[in-house]
């Protein structure tokens, strides 16, 4: 299952994905964020590990959703 995360702001995505590299997910990547999720920077990060909060958001850090079934469940709000 893959999870795909928005931000407040580009910097924000750089820096979530600089830290799934450093904990190892070698599938995650910048994607645009869909428009259906985010209206914000416009930027997302599609990523495979499974999402742990602590270790992986911060106050940039908007929505986190697992994909499933070509649709999105919220399971992470920083609103």
């Amino acid at each position: 299952m893959s999870q795909i995360a928005t931000f407040h702001s580009h910097y924000g995505a750089i820096s979530f994905l600089r830290r799934l590299e450093a904990l190892g997910d070698e599938e995650a990547r910048m994607v645009p964020a869909p428009r259906k999720l985010s209206i914000s920077c416009g930027s997302a990060v599609r990523f495979s590990l499974p999402f742990d909060e602590a270790t992986m958001t911060d106050d940039d850090t908007e929505r986190v959703f697992n994909e499933e079934d070509n649709d999105y469940i919220l399971i992470f709000d920083n609103e």
